[in-house]
């Protein structure tokens, strides 16, 4: 049995780098403020130290500018792994992980592939207002030729992208930023994981509830309150969001019948909409409710707290939506 470690998820993806770093000489990283700063979130710490500047690379501000550089890198022959520091700021890149990354293999008949990583935090609750806090994982899952990844445990944070290296495509992992502070048990050991299949974080026959990233643990507390009423909540974890794992989300709803999906993304155009829609497509006639879907509210993100909370998904109206397509009454709180 593999001994276990308190940590954080800020420290597993730290140890993640370190282990990329030291395993393969082509893998560096690239990014604002990862150097002597030691990233925005501090996930970088110590590591130019360590690894030196030909291997931790303080960029200028310039999004468009280093991403390409780090496709450029890839297509010969590196292993860069790019850190933008929010979502936010990714939008000034899209050109270059769109048009070029997400592209070349496929405009090249395979001769060209792209095997970068790039790494961004997303996500709200922390108070730095609307160009800080958007999640834009749907615009990213949206596009052919890439791979999108959502860490949502300690697992995931020091395993995904060891993995996501070894992939000859270009890799977007998304780290929500309320995680980092996060702590738990990780073993010892932790190594690469699957980044292939959605996992099934808490069984249950009455309701599946479907979530990713940041929303994971208000999903999984919501379903220990829907325990004291007597349901018990599957909750599946996403993991990666392209490719979608349909079948692990359909074998749950063949099971409970009834599906709440949340998302920290807008409702409208969202991953909860396609998730719903292929809940429809392969599951319609094993419903028993319809779809219910626990999303952000349609408005940028507020600053003041008491905004931001009122827009974001949280645990009591995961609750209430799941006693919904329950067909239950709401008990009051």
């Amino acid at each position: 049995m593999s001994t276990m470690i308190r940590t954080t998820y800020r420290e597993a993806v730290r140890a993640a780098l370190r282990e990329a770093l030291i395993r393969d000489p082509r893998v560096f990283l690239m990014g604002e403020d990862v150097g002597r700063y030691g990233g925005s979130y501090a996930c970088s710490k110590g590591l130019l130290e360590e690894f030196g500047e030909t291997r931790i690379i303080d960029t200028p501000l310039s999004e468009s500018a280093f991403v390409g550089a780090g496709i450029g890198a890839a297509m010969n022959g590196l292993r860069p792994i790019v850190e933008v520091m929010t979502v936010n700021f990714s939008l000034l890149a899209l050109d270059q992980i769109v048009n070029n990354a997400a592209t070349l293999r496929h405009m090249s008949g395979g001769q060209l592939s792209v095997p970068v990583v790039i790494r961004m935090a997303t996500g709200g609750g922390r108070q730095l207002a609307a160009q800080h806090s958007h999640s834009f994982e749907c615009w990213y899952a949206h596009v052919p030729g890439l791979r999108v990844l959502a860490p949502a445990t300690l697992e995931d944070a020091r395993g995904m992208l060891l993995t996501a290296l070894d992939d000859p495509d270009p890799v977007i992992i998304f780290e929500h930023a309320m995680l980092y502070t996060m702590e738990g048990e990780l073993a010892v050991d932790a190594g690469a994981v699957d980044i292939d299949r959605a996992a099934v974080r808490r069984a249950g026959n009455d309701v599946t509830l479907v979530t990713y990233g940041g929303s994971l643990g208000k999903t999984l507390a919501a379903a220990d309150q829907l325990a004291v009423h007597g349901i018990a909540a599957e909750v599946i974890d996403l993991r990666t969001l392209r490719p979608l794992d349909t079948s692990t989300i359909l074998e749950s709803i063949r099971k409970t019948h009834r599906a709440v999906v949340i998302d920290e993304g807008w409702r409208s155009v969202g991953l909860s909409a396609e998730i719903s829609a292929r809940i429809m497509e392969g599951a319609f006639l094993d419903l028993d409710a319809p779809v219910a879907r626990v999303c952000s509210r349609e408005v940028p993100i507020p600053y003041a707290k008491h905004l931001e909370d009122a827009a974001l998904p949280q645990i009591p109206q995961i609750v209430r939506a799941a006693f919904e397509v329950l067909h239950r009454e709401v008990p009051a709180s």
